[in-house]
């Protein structure tokens, strides 16, 4: 099984397709409005913010775009890439679609 420190990854790259089931299963991120997200194998995600959570699913598409889906009508796909700091990945930047709205999340500690 791939690691992240296997993957050699740069700040700013972009995550490579058959790196994104990698990167989003290496832990809960922590997003800078202070919500957080965890992704499952199975392809549950779950994102709480201010203590309520929310089910949706998560895909990686026909473009190897990372994609999520929330009941009962909202999907969007964006682009990856790292966030490292030091020599060691903390986190992933989302860009959506055309390079319109994003966050950062960085891996919970």
């Amino acid at each position: 099984m791939t690691t992240l420190n296997d993957i050699g990854a740069a700040d700013g790259a972009v995550v490579a397709t058959e790196h994104i089931r990698t990167a989003l299963l290496a832990g809960t991120f922590l997003f800078e409005d202070g919500s957080v997200q965890t992704f499952e194998p199975s392809g549950a995600t779950t994102y709480v913010e201010r203590g309520r959570p929310t089910e949706g699913k998560w895909s990686i598409d026909g473009d190897g775009r990372f994609c999520s889906f929330w009941p009962p009508d909202f999907r969007a796909c964006y682009d990856l890439s790292w966030i490292v700091d030091d020599g060691e990945v903390i986190g992933i930047r989302f860009v959506g679609d055309g390079g319109g709205h994003g966050f950062v999340g960085r891996y919970r500690k």
